[in-house]
Order: structure tokens, then C-alpha cells, then sequence
């Protein structure tokens, strides 16, 4: 087998563009799943029944079915609705963003009931509301616990991004396909890609074990 650097170099401004895609989509996707996961987290923590229900079937669906499945059905069934012809982009955020808030809205739970409800007690002793407590005493604990499966869910949600090929989002993966398609080579571009994903995930990790050590420290 020849390997061919040629077209490792000439498809290198494209790598390049689509991986600022894929780190704005990621981007993007955790930020908003940040937002609604801590929404349905606290939802799904609710004592009230109907009102737990939404948020528990919520996460059941988009952590049961296959994100893939869940990109067709937002771009060629749901953004439709709202906007003609689709854009592959908007579509893939807004997919990332709903797979990712399930997800995180599990980490929030986890990480707000691992907290002792003393704490609670004692800042309502203290005269605090349950949002006042909630906000100064319980999520600032309860963040340092978090972030290390946070971490993990942007390096899922980071390789994740690579689906959105499928719906001709011009992220990292796309150009790969790409590449293979039009030189009819495998090794090259995929490697490239791989190569690249591989770089982003390595750096991510360094951040946030550094992020960890960080909060660990105060």
C-alpha cells in the first residue's frame, strides 16, 4: 500500500474547518445540555409524581434510543417545522444538546443527592429559602463531585459529534468521508480524522483532571 500525503495536505483546511465545527458543536451541546440537564435533574427529584413523570420518561427516551436515530428524527422530522430546508447544523446542536441534557440531568442527581440533607436543614435553619440553600450550600458542594463525569460527557459528546455526517453537517468526520470518497482511500483521511479526535479528546482530559485538581485544592 501507498500511503499518500498529498491528500492528507491538501484536505488538511478543511480538517481543520470542520474541527472548529465539531468544538462548536460540542461546545454548544454541553453548554445547553448544562442548562436543561440541571432543569430536568431537579425535575426528575420533584415529590410530586405528575410532575416527575415528563422528566423521567425524558431521560429514558434520549438515553434509550441510539443518537443517530435521534439526529434523523430532529432534522428531517422536527426542524422541518420550524425552518426550510433544514440546516444540518442547527439540527445537530439542537440533537446534542437533548441527548447531552439527559445525561447530565442523571450527573446533577446523582451529584446534588450525594450531598447529606443536614445541609439542606442547616441553611433552612438558617433562614434560607429551598432555592437560596439549594443555590449558596448544596450545587457548590455538589459541583466538585460532578466534574469528573461531566468531563466524560463532553469527551462522549465530543466523538458523538462525528454522527452528524450523516445529515451532511460540516463538521471533522464529514471532510473525512469526504476525502475517502472522492480518492476512493481509506487510511489517509481516517487516520487523519482519528488522529485529530484523538489530540482533542488527550487535551480535554488534561483540562479537566486540571480543572479537578484545582477545585480539590480550594
Amino acid at each position: 500500500m501507498n500511503f499518500r500525503p498529498d491528500i492528507i495536505v491538501e484536505y488538511m483546511p478543511f480538517f481543520l474547518q470542520g474541527t472548529l465545527l465539531t468544538l462548536g458543536l460540542s461546545l454548544a451541546g454541553i453548554l445547553i445540555g448544562l442548562i436543561l440537564g440541571l432543569l430536568i435533574g431537579l425535575g426528575k427529584m420533584s415529590t410530586n409524581k405528575l410532575v416527575k413523570l415528563p422528566f423521567v420518561w425524558y431521560v429514558n427516551f434520549f438515553r434509550g434510543t441510539p443518537l443517530l436515530v435521534q439526529i434523523l428524527l430532529i432534522h428531517f422530522g422536527l426542524v422541518p417545522l420550524f425552518m426550510s430546508p433544514s440546516n444540518p447544523i442547527v439540527s445537530a446542536i439542537i440533537a446534542l444538546s437533548l441527548n447531552a441534557s439527559a445525561y447530565i440531568a442523571e450527573i446533577f442527581r446523582a451529584g446534588i443527592q450525594s450531598i447529606d440533607k443536614g445541609q439542606m436543614e442547616a441553611a433552612r435553619s438558617l433562614g434560607m429559602s429551598h432555592v437560596q440553600a439549594m443555590k449558596l450550600v448544596i450545587l457548590p458542594q455538589a459541583v466538585k463531585r460532578m466534574i469528573p463525569p461531566l468531563g466524560n460527557e463532553f469527551i462522549v459528546l465530543l466523538k458523538d459529534s462525528s454522527l452528524a455526517a450523516i445529515i451532511a453537517a460540516p463538521e471533522l468526520m464529514y471532510w473525512g468521508r469526504a476525502a475517502q470518497g472522492e480518492y476512493i482511500r481509506v487510511w489517509e483521511p481516517y487516520i487523519t480524522v482519528a488522529i485529530i479526535y484523538l489530540i482533542l479528546t488527550l487535551s480535554l482530559t488534561y483540562l479537566m483532571n486540571y480543572i479537578e485538581r484545582r477545585m480539590n485544592t480550594q
